[in-house]
């Protein structure tokens, strides 16, 4: 930890250059439910297709995960983020230049790739630069500024595509991506990465045992991990790519309808981050614990999927506002997460939670679709082969929530938030 966190100017800063890069992020991982109707129309993409093509983000984002804990606790956040921002400019222009579906997805998984430090590589930062009694209140704002991007992909993206096409939106998206990199590289101090190899090497003298083996193994880990693998990757799935054919499908929106429905979503999930920076600092003091609020935000979520697979009448869409809040409850439990672990793993706790998460995004969001593709085959309309796709998510979510509460699991380190 820096015995002088950072204050004023430097402060908004460093948080300025992280929040620009998970920013765009969160739009890259959002815009395929806005232009999902023009990519099938113009390659002529099953349900399937879509799901997988959408999902090669999460498996590129995924497979970065260990070596980029490993990176982050050796070089730092700055230097391994901005690198990595400039492989996802990379993918844009591929995705953007694609001839065929597999060129689309190499490019969206080299998307993935480039942006898997964009909120890892943050925290870990911000666990040096600042007070750690500001570490939840600061993940809660970076989830604001990339649901915020998801925003910027819902009516903004629409409105711009018979303007410039899918294709011009990621070769604008490839230049800022480039600009947020330089910008990064020249204005985020470089003291981080001295303590960072410091710790390293320290560790290393030690002889520590640990690592992603002392991670994957803790107990505790995984009491929360249950809910990254089922909760919380369908939830995500529905953001990033199911939301918007469920309201032209399911709802009977037009596209533009349906563009503006999912700007309400993600308006909603802004408005939650920021009432998240506010009451977790509070439910902390009142000596709330993690898996109780977790196990509350849990509860409402799928209370408010249930509803949405259940409910066929026009104001239905309207419930995606409350699953939209509910679901701001996950990123306190990753912070809550890493701070079971030493400072010198610090990077890898993060990377770890998010590889389990991202891994079971790849998976959830192709199974969506396959699981509406078989549906339909057995002559099922298709409006309810969605809901009953929904309906098989959420057994399988109440068994994850049990384990949450069950579990007798508890942290090896003492924790600092909501322990």
């Amino acid at each position: 930890m820096n015995p002088n966190p950072l204050q004023g100017r430097g402060a908004v800063v460093v948080f300025a250059c992280f929040a620009a890069g998970y920013f765009l992020s969160f739009a890259l991982r959002s815009v395929n439910a806005v232009i999902a109707p023009e990519l099938t129309q113009e390659l002529g993409l099953s349900n399937a297709q879509l799901g997988s093509l959408s999902a090669a983000y999460f498996l590129g984002f995924s497979t970065l995960q260990l070596p980029l804990g490993i990176w982050l606790d050796r070089y730092g956040a700055r230097r391994v983020n901005a690198g990595l921002l400039l492989v996802s400019a990379t993918g844009c222009a591929v995705f953007a230049t694609a001839p065929n579906v597999l060129a689309l997805w190499i490019g969206r998984a080299l998307i993935g790739a480039g942006v898997a430090g964009a909120l890892m590589a943050a925290l870990k930062g911000y666990r040096f630069w600042y007070s750690p009694m500001r570490l939840q209140q600061l993940t809660a704002w970076m989830l604001m500024a990339g649901t915020a991007g998801a925003l910027s992909a819902t009516v903004p993206v629409q409105r711009m595509l018979p303007l410039i096409g899918w294709r011009g939106v990621f070769w604008t998206v490839a230049l800022l991506l480039l600009l947020v990199s330089i910008a990064m590289f020249r204005l985020v101090p470089h003291d981080e990465e001295r303590a960072t190899a410091a710790s390293a090497a320290r560790a290393a003298a030690s002889q520590k045992p640990g690592g992603y083996r002392e991670i994957f193994l803790d107990p505790y880990f995984w009491r929360f991990g249950v809910l990254a693998v089922l909760p919380q990757a369908s939830y995500v799935s529905l953001q990033t790519l199911w939301a918007g054919p469920w309201f032209v499908e399911v709802s009977g929106m037009s596209v533009a309808r349906a563009a503006e429905a999912l700007f309400a979503f993600s308006l909603s999930s802004v408005i939650g981050f920021s009432v998240q920076s506010w009451l977790l600092p509070r439910a902390e003091r009142a000596g709330w614990s993690m898996v109780h609020y977790a196990a509350l935000g849990m509860g409402a979520m799928m209370s408010m999927k249930l509803a949405i697979a259940l409910v066929d009448a026009p104001w239905a869409w309207a419930l995606w506002v409350p699953l939209a809040l509910s679901a701001t409850c996950f990123p306190g439990v990753q912070t809550h997460v890493s701070l079971s672990f030493r400072p010198e793993l610090a990077g890898r706790a993060y990377t770890s939670l998010n590889l389990v998460l991202f891994a079971s995004i790849f998976l959830t969001q192709w199974l969506f679709g396959a699981a509406i593709d078989l549906l339909e085959g057995l002559g099922w309309e298709r409006a309810q082969a969605f809901r009953s796709a929904l309906l098989c998510w959420l057994v399988f979510e109440v068994a994850a929530l049990g384990w949450l509460l069950t579990s007798k699991a508890r942290p090896s380190v003492a924790r600092g938030a909501m322990g």
